[in-house]
């Protein structure tokens, strides 16, 4: 899901990621207007919020809200700060590295809220600053890695493009369009799981109150886990295939050859170091 980078994207890559953090998205908007009453997996209200405190000379206000636009824009930017100067030392960890900051930061309202919250003004408006930078690493990340394909935490856009998707489908050639029915499913799928965590919020909130937070950590966890365990697969497969080429003992590709090979244990007990490639002459 994180570690292949713009146009090498499967959709199925983009669905997964846009799946997973779409629905971390939903459960964190719902979550956020239950206990402060705001909204912070987007940004569109706080426009409007602030044109209104402009036009009223409320310059306190006018400063908090603009800080948390600002802080919306500032996780973006962090996010594709980490993916274009991290990438070429590790894909993994240049596009893992925003989710981390976004658990850290959902974990620290999670656990202030739940030991410390004294439901003040002041705390609420740091710990709404703080979830609107976590959804707008979020978000930054998810565009920056999918070349603006995925976009997980509003819906403004994505109605909007499948209104005009399903208008095209009412003509045949557009539903036999690959391209077309790929980002349509993409995007169902993204509404689809929006919706799904924003009613797992509402109904398990008052169960779980400021715990809620760790929930969709876990989310966001299982979403970097996914990937080191397939590279890390992936790393161990290539391993086995330098040993049945090359028949070299490494403990891992021993491991792995125990594991996996149908071939004659005899091979294993006494491997043959002078072996040659295929394609080589002899």
């Amino acid at each position: 899901m994180l570690r292949n980078y713009s146009n090498s994207r499967t959709l199925g890559e983009n669905i997964r990621l846009g799946t997973l953090t779409a629905f971390t998205a939903g459960t964190i908007n719902i979550a956020s207007l239950l206990i402060f009453l705001s909204f912070t997996s987007n940004v569109t209200g706080h426009y409007a919020i602030l044109a209104a405190e402009i036009s009223q000379g409320n310059w306190t206000q006018v400063a908090v809200v603009g800080g948390w636009i600002f802080l919306f824009f500032f996780g973006g930017f962090v996010a594709n700060l980490s993916v274009i100067n991290l990438n070429r030392k590790s894909k993994y960890f240049a596009h893992a590295l925003p989710i981390i900051l976004e658990i850290f930061c959902l974990l620290a309202v999670g656990i202030y809220g739940q030991f410390y919250y004294q439901k003040t003004l002041e705390e609420t408006e740091a710990l709404v600053a703080l979830m609107l930078f976590a959804t707008g690493l979020q978000n930054g990340l998810t565009a920056s890695i999918s070349n603006f394909s995925v976009k997980t935490t509003h819906l403004t856009g994505t109605t909007t493009d499948l209104g005009i998707l399903f208008s095209m489908f009412t003509q045949k050639r557009f539903r036999k369009n690959p391209e077309l029915t790929a980002r349509a499913k993409l995007l169902m799928s993204i509404m689809t799981a929006y919706v799904s965590g924003a009613v797992f919020s509402g109904l398990t909130y008052y169960h779980l109150e400021f715990r809620v937070f760790y929930v969709i950590s876990l989310c966001l966890l299982v979403v970097i886990v996914y990937d080191f365990y397939k590279i890390n697969l992936r790393h161990f497969y290539t391993q086995y295939r330098y040993y049945k080429i090359y028949h070299k003992p490494t403990f891992i590709a021993a491991m792995y050859y125990r594991i996996h090979s149908k071939d004659d244990k005899r091979t294993m007990s006494r491997p043959n170091t002078n072996a040659k490639l295929a394609f080589e002459s002899k």
